[in-house]
C-alpha cells in the first residue's frame, strides 16, 4: 500500500492511476526481495523509473551476485510491466588476507545530514586502505531546493528532542488555536510508531477514504487530519517497521493525500533526530519548527540537539514552548516549579529564538485530550495559553514562507 522509494516516471503514455499502480508494485517487489536476510529496499540509494525501464543504484553486501539479483528482479517485475532493469552496483572491496586473525579496522563515522566530501586530488586521494568503501558523492536534497506545496501556505513541524514532554498535546492544541484565529488548518501525524492524533481529536474510529488513488483526510473538528493510526486495525496494533518503511509511509501520507487549501499544515513529529526527521527535512518544504521542552536539564539537552538538527538542515526554528513550567496544587493552591525554572528562557536566549509560551503542568489539560476534546476545543481555562502561542507563531512566520509555484501540477 505504501510507496517507499522516490521515483521519476517520464512516460507520457501512463495515466496517473497506471503510474501509481506500477510504482506500488515495484515497491512491494523490492521490499519482499531479500539479499541474505535483509530486504534489498534497504540497499537502494537511488531509484528512477521511466515507463517500462527501472534504474537502481545499489550498495550490496560482500559476496552478492549482481547478475543473479538482476535476473531474479527482472522475473519478479516483468509481470508488472517492467521490461528492463539497469543496476548501478557498489560492493565493498574484498578483504586482504582472508585467513588473517587481525581485527578489521573500525569504519569511519559520518554526519548523515551533510553530503559526503569529494576526494581531493593528488597523492592523498590514493589511499592505501583498500577496505575503505567509495564515498557517496550525490548530495541529499536541501530545503532551498524543495518547492512549496501548491495548496499549503505554511508547514510547521512540532518537535522535541525526547519523549514525554507533552509534544503531541501541544501540537493538537496549537493546531486548534491557529484554526480558532481564523486559519484553515490541517494536521499530519508523523509519529509513525506512536500515533496519537486520532485519539486526541476524538476520531480514532474514523477511517480515511480513498479517492482517485489519494487519501481523503479525516475531518476532525473542521481540520483535515491524517495519521497512520487512522489506517491501523486497532489501538493496540504496533507499527513494528524498519526505518525505510516508516519514512516511506510518512512520505505517502504527505504526497498521496488530497489536502485542501490550507494556511497551516501542523506536523506532529516523533521524538528524537532519526530517520523520519531527516527524511522530512530533505523532502518536505517546511516553513519552520516549534521545539517543545520542559525546564528539566536533561530535556533541555535533548531539545538543543533538535534545534541543532534543524539548523543543519536549514529549517528555521520559530521558537520554543516550555511545557510543564509550573504546577498549582488543586488542594492548597500552592504553585511549584516541579521540573525547574527558566529552562525554556535559557535555550531560547542561547539560540536567539523566541520563547513562544510557557504551559502549566495541569491534570485538566491531560484529561481533555484523553477524552478527545483538547483544551482549545473545550475552551477551558488553559485555552488562552495555546492561543497566545498561536498568535506568537503568526507574528513572525511570513518572513520564513516559501514561494509558491502556482503552476505546479500533481
Amino acid at each position: 500500500m505504501f510507496n517507499f522509494m522516490k521515483k521519476k516516471s517520464n512516460s507520457a503514455s501512463e495515466t496517473p492511476q497506471q503510474r501509481a499502480e506500477r510504482d506500488s508494485a515495484v515497491d512491494k517487489v523490492l521490499l519482499g526481495y531479500e539479499v541474505g536476510t535483509l530486504s534489498i529496499a534497504t540497499m537502494v540509494t537511488g531509484l528512477e523509473r521511466d515507463g517500462d525501464q527501472l534504474t537502481l543504484d545499489l550498495r550490496l553486501p560482500q559476496g552478492s551476485n549482481p547478475e543473479t539479483i538482476q535476473q531474479e528482479l527482472g522475473q519478479l517485475l516483468h509481470p508488472h510491466g517492467i521490461k528492463t532493469i539497469h543496476m548501478n552496483v557498489r560492493l565493498p572491496a574484498p578483504e586482504k588476507g582472508a585467513g588473517s586473525t587481525l581485527p578489521k579496522p573500525m569504519p569511519k563515522t559520518t554526519n548523515a545530514m551533510e553530503a559526503q566530501p569529494k576526494p581531493s586530488s593528488g597523492a592523498d586521494s590514493h589511499s592505501n586502505d583498500t577496505n575503505a568503501e567509495p564515498p557517496i558523492t550525490k548530495a541529499a536534497p536541501t530545503q532551498a531546493s524543495l518547492a512549496a506545496h501548491p495548496r499549503i501556505r505554511h508547514i510547521i513541524v512540532v518537535a522535541s528532542g525526547k519523549g514525554g514532554v507533552g509534544k503531541s498535546t501541544t501540537t493538537v492544541n496549537i493546531a486548534l488555536a491557529l484554526q480558532k484565529l481564523g486559519n484553515r488548518v490541517g494536521v499530519l501525524d508523523a509519529d509513525i510508531y506512536g500515533p496519537s492524533m486520532p485519539t486526541m481529536l476524538g476520531v480514532d474510529n474514523v477511517k480515511p477514504e480513498l479517492e482517485n488513488e489519494q487519501f481523503v483526510p479525516v475531518n476532525a473538528h473542521g481540520m483535515a487530519m491524517l495519521s497512520i493510526g487512522s489506517l491501523l486495525d486497532g489501538d493496540n496494533t504496533p507499527v513494528a517497521w524498519r526505518g525505510p518503511k516508516a519514512t516511506g509511509a510518512l512520505m505517502q501520507l504527505y504526497n498521496q493525500t488530497n489536502w485542501p487549501q490550507l494556511d497551516y499544515l501542523v506536523i506532529d513529529m516523533p521524538p528524537g533526530t532519526g530517520d523520519i526527521q531527516l527524511t522530512l527535512a530533505q523532502r518536505i518544504p517546511v516553513t519552520g519548527a516549534v521545539i517543545v521542552t520542559t525546564p528539566q536539564h536533561v530535556a533541555l539537552l535533548d531539545a538543543q540537539k533538535g534545534i541543532e538538527m534543524f539548523n543543519k538542515t536549514n529549517i528555521p526554528v520559530l521558537g520554543v514552548v516550555e511545557n510543564m513550567a509550573l504546577h498549582t496544587c488543586s488542594n492548597c493552591n500552592h504553585t511549584e516549579a516541579i521540573f525547574g525554572t527558566g529552562g525554556g528562557e535559557r535555550i531560547a536566549e542561547q539560540y536567539h529564538v523566541p520563547l513562544l509560551g510557557q504551559l502549566p503542568l495541569a491534570s485538566g489539560i491531560r484529561a481533555q485530550v484523553d477524552k478527545g476534546e483538547p483544551s482549545v476545543l473545550a475552551d477551558d481555562e488553559f485555552a488562552t495559553y495555546y492561543l497566545d502561542i498561536a498568535k506568537n507563531i503568526e507574528t513572525n512566520i511570513d518572513k520564513f514562507a516559501k514561494p509558491v509555484d502556482d503552476k505546479r501540477i500533481f
